[in-house]
C-alpha cells in the first residue's frame, strides 16, 4: 500500500521541486520499520486503525492501493474508497483514488479472438478465489463516477509482476542460484500463458494515468510477451541455473512451503491479453516491453543486485605447504563458494567429458544441438588423452587455462563465485586465464592488460612465510598425511625451489594483478588472525544465508552441542565430588587411624606411668588405709572421714 502526494518534494538543498512526488506509505510488517528507510519515501509508518489513516488519506491528492499480491488488502481498499467518497465535501483539492488489481479478475473470460480485449473488460469473469477482487474494482469504478472533479477513480488491472529482486518467480531464481537440483521444476504442462509487466513499467504506467487522467478508468496493464509458464522458467534455468526443466505433476506444487493459494492461481493462469489502450495513448518508457524471456539477462541482473546475490571472487597463493588450501576452505564455508584447486577441477572436467561420450554412445533421435556438443566433447577428450601421452601424465597450459576458464564460468562460479586456490602460478597463465573477450577488450584502458571483468578475482591474498618455518612444518606433519603427496620430502622441496624461482622474476602473478590495480593483501602464517583479517576486507556473505533447514540444523547442533557441553560439566561435577569425597573418607581413615594409634601410646605411656604410684599405695598407703577402715568400723566415730583423717596422719610409715 502507498500513498503519493503530487504536490511537490524537496531536493537535496531543500528547496521544492514543481511536478515532483512526494510519497508516504504504510509499513504492514513493524519488522521492516527497523530496516533501513527506503530513499523514495518522505514518511513511513506502521499500519494503523481507520481512524487513524484517514487523515493520512485526505492529506494525499493520489492514494493506491495494491491487492494484486496480498489479498488481506481488499477490505481496506474498499474501506478506503468509500471513507474518501464520504468526505467529498470536506476536500481542500481534487484526489486520485488508484487500485492496483489483477488479471486473475479475467481468468475465465473467454472471447471469440485468441486475444481478449479491453473493451470486453464489463464481461470479465474472475477465477472463483477472486471474486472479492472483482468486486472492489467495480466498487471503486462506481465511487469515482459520483463527483469525478473531485474524486477520479481507476482500476489498473496488472499482469503477474516481475524484477527487482523478484517475488511470483523468486522460488524458480531461487533455486537455479542454489544449484542444488539438476532440473528446475515446471508444475504440469507449463503451456498455460501468464501476462506479465515488469514492476517499472507498472510504476510508469501508473505515473502516466496520475498525469494524464484517461477517460477509460479501467486499464490493463501487461507487456507484449506471450511466454508460457514453461517458457519463463526454461529462461530462468538457463540464464541462472543448471540451463534445464523438468515438469511434474502440478499437484506438487503444493507440496511446497513457498507458494501462497495467491501464488499457485496466478502461476496456473492462462490468459492471452492486450494493452492496446496502453500503446496507443500513454508515452511509456518500456524497461521490458517484450517479457521476461527476451529480457532475461536484464531481469537476472536486477535480482541479483536487488536481494544482494553479487558472486564473490577469491585467489589465495603462497608457497607449498603455507595453508592455501586450509584458508580457501575456511573462506569458502563462512562464505559458500566454491573451492576451485587445478588437480581437482581437472579431474572433474575429464570425468564428465567421460561421462558425456558414454551416454552419447548407442543414443537415437539425439537432437542436432545436443549431438554436435557430444561430438565436441569426444574430440576434446581425445585430445587431453593424448597430450596427457606425450607428457607424462600432464597436460600443457592451452588444455589447463581452457578447462579452468570453463569452470570460473560456469553457473555455479557465477552465482555464488569462487576461492582459487594457488592458481595461476604464473604470469602468462594469469594474463590468458583472465583475458578480456573482444567487446570488453575495446572497452578496457589500453594501459593495462585486458581483463575479463566477470572473472577477475576482487580479492587476492597472499600468504607468506620462511622456507625453514616451511620445511620445520611439513618435517612435524604426520607420515600418514605426507607420505604419497606433494608435501613429501622430494616433491616438497622440488615444488618450493620453483616457487621462489618464479616468484624472483619481474613478471609474476602478483604483479599481473598489481597492474590491474588488485592489490595483493600479504599474510602471515597464523590462521585465526589471517581469517579475521580476510573476513573482514571480504565483509558480509553476498548469499541467502543459511536456509530454514539450515538454520533448524544449526540449532539442532548447537542445542546438541550446549547439551553435550552441559552433560560433560555435570560428569566433571560429578568426578570432582566423587573425587573429593574419596579424599575426604580417605583423610577421614587416615586420621582415624592416626587418633587410634595416638590413644593406644597415650595408654601404654599412662599404664607404665602409673605402675610405680601402684606399687607405691600397695606396699605404703594401702596396709594403713585397710587397718583405718577396720578401726572405724569397730569405733564407729561420729566422723568417719575425719577420723579416718586423723588415723591416717598419725600411722603414716617412715619412709626414706
Amino acid at each position: 500500500e502507498a500513498s503519493e502526494d503530487e504536490r511537490s518534494s524537496p531536493d537535496a538543498l531543500g528547496n521544492v521541486k514543481d511536478g515532483t512526488f512526494e510519497i508516504v506509505g504504510t509499513l504492514l510488517n513493524e519488522d521492516k520499520k527497523k530496516d533501513k528507510k527506503a530513499t523514495f519515501a518522505l514518511e513511513e509508518y506502521l499500519v494503523m486503525t481507520q481512524e487513524q489513516l484517514l487523515p493520512h488519506l485526505m492529506k494525499c491528492d493520489v492514494i493506491i492501493y495494491n491487492i494484486s499480491e496480498d489479498a488481506d488488502q481488499i477490505d481496506e481498499a474498499s474501506w478506503a474508497v468509500s471513507a474518501l467518497h464520504a468526505e467529498l465535501d470536506n476536500f481542500d483539492h481534487p484526489k486520485m483514488f488508484i487500485l492496483v488489481s489483477t488479471l486473475l479478475t479475467w481468468a475465465l473470460s473467454k472471447s471469440l479472438d485468441p486475444v481478449i480485449r479491453l473493451t470486453d473488460y464489463r464481461k470479465r469473469r474472475p477465477h472463483p478465489n477472486f471474486k472479492d477482487h472483482i468486486s472492489v474494482e467495480k466498487l471503486v469504478i462506481k465511487m469515482g463516477k459520483t463527483n469525478k472533479s473531485k474524486l477520479s477513480t481507476y482500476v489498473v488491472a496488472s499482469g503477474l509482476q516481475y524484477g527487482m529482486g523478484e517475488n511470483l518467480f523468486h522460488f524458480f531464481f531461487k533455486m537455479s542460484w542454489l544449484g542444488e537440483v539438476s532440473r528446475i521444476p515446471v508444475f504440469g504442462p507449463g503451456n498455460n500463458i501468464l501476462p506479465t509487466i515488469h514492476v517499472n513499467d507498472l510504476a510508469g504506467l501508473l505515473q502516466n494515468v496520475i498525469d494524464h487522467q484517461p477517460k477509460i478508468h479501467y486499464l490493463v496493464g501487461v507487456d507484449d510477451s506471450k511466454n508460457s509458464f514453461e517458457d519463463i522458467v526454461k529462461a530462468i534455468s538457463s540464464a541462472v541455473g543448471p540451463g534445464k526443466i523438468q515438469n511434474v505433476p502440478k499437484e506438487d506444487i503444493f507440496l511446497t512451503q513457498n507458494f501462497t493459494q495467491n501464488d499457485i492461481d496466478s502461476l496456473f493462469m492462462n490468459l492471452r491479453i492486450e494493452a492496446i489502450f496502453l500503446k496507443e495513448n500513454f508515452n511509456l518508457n518500456w524497461v521490458s516491453e517484450t517479457g521476461i524471456v527476451e529480457n532475461i539477462d536484464l531481469i537476472v541482473e536486477e535480482y541479483r543486485r536487488t536481494r544482494g546475490l553479487l558472486p564473490l571472487r577469491v585467489c589465495v597463493f603462497g608457497p607449498p605447504a603455507v595453508g592455501k588450501s586450509t584458508v580457501a576452505e575456511k573462506i569458502c564455508k563462512q562464505y559458500k563458494l566454491h573451492h576451485i584447486k587445478l588437480k581437482d577441477t581437472i579431474t572433474e572436467s575429464i570425468a564428465q567429458l567421460v561421462s558425456s561420450s558414454e551416454n552419447h554412445i548407442g543414443m537415437e533421435d539425439v537432437e542436432s544441438e545436443s549431438d554436435e556438443s557430444a561430438n565436441e566433447a569426444q574430440e576434446f577428450l581425445a585430445t587431453l588423452k593424448e597430450n596427457m601421452e606425450q607428457n607424462a601424465g600432464r597436460l600443457d597450459d592451452q588444455f589447463v587455462i581452457q578447462i579452468m576458464a570453463d569452470k570460473l564460468q560456469s553457473q555455479p562460479c557465477k552465482n555464488q563465485g569462487f576461492v582459487l586456490d594457488g592458481f595461476p602460478k604464473t604470469y602468462e597463465q594469469a594474463k590468458e586465464l583472465f583475458a578480456a573477450n573482444e567487446d570488453e577488450a575495446e572497452e578496457t584502458n589500453s594501459k593495462i592488460p585486458t581483463f575479463n571483468k566477470k572473472m577477475i578475482p576482487e580479492f587476492v591474498f597472499s600468504l607468506e612465510a620462511s622456507d625453514a618455518f616451511l620445511i620445520n612444518r611439513v618435517m612435524n606433519l604426520p607420515e600418514s598425511v605426507v607420505q604419497g603427496t606433494h608435501l613429501a620430502q622430494e616433491p616438497f622441496l622440488r615444488h618450493l625451489t620453483a616457487y621462489r624461482d618464479v616468484n624472483t622474476e619481474d613478471e609474476t602473478v602478483l604483479n599481473y594483478f598489481d597492474e590491474l590495480e588488485i592489490h595483493p593483501d600479504d599474510d602471515d602464517i597464523e590462521y585465526l588472525v589471517v581469517m579475521e583479517k580476510v573476513c573482514k576486507i571480504l565483509g558480509k556473505p553476498r548469499n541467502y544465508g543459511p536456509t530454514k533447514e539450515e538454520q533448524e540444523l544449526q540449532e539442532q547442533r548447537a542445542a546438541a552441542e550446549r547439551l553435550r557441553q552441559m552433560e560433560a560439566e555435570k560428569a566433571e561435577a560429578e568426578r570432582k565430588e566423587a573425587e573429593e569425597a574419596a579424599d575426604r573418607a580417605a583423610r577421614w581413615e587416615e586420621w582415624s587411624n592416626r587418633l587410634a594409634e595416638v590413644r593406644q601410646q597415650e595408654e601404654e605411656l599412662l599404664e607404665a606411668q602409673s605402675v610405680p604410684l601402684r606399687n607405691y599405695l600397695m606396699k605404703n598407703v594401702m596396709p594403713t588405709l585397710t587397718q583405718g577402715l577396720i578401726q572405724c568400723c569397730r569405733l564407729k566415730p561420729d566422723d568417719p572421714v575425719d577420723f579416718l583423717a586423723e588415723y591416717l596422719f598419725r600411722n603414716r610409715p617412715e619412709i626414706d
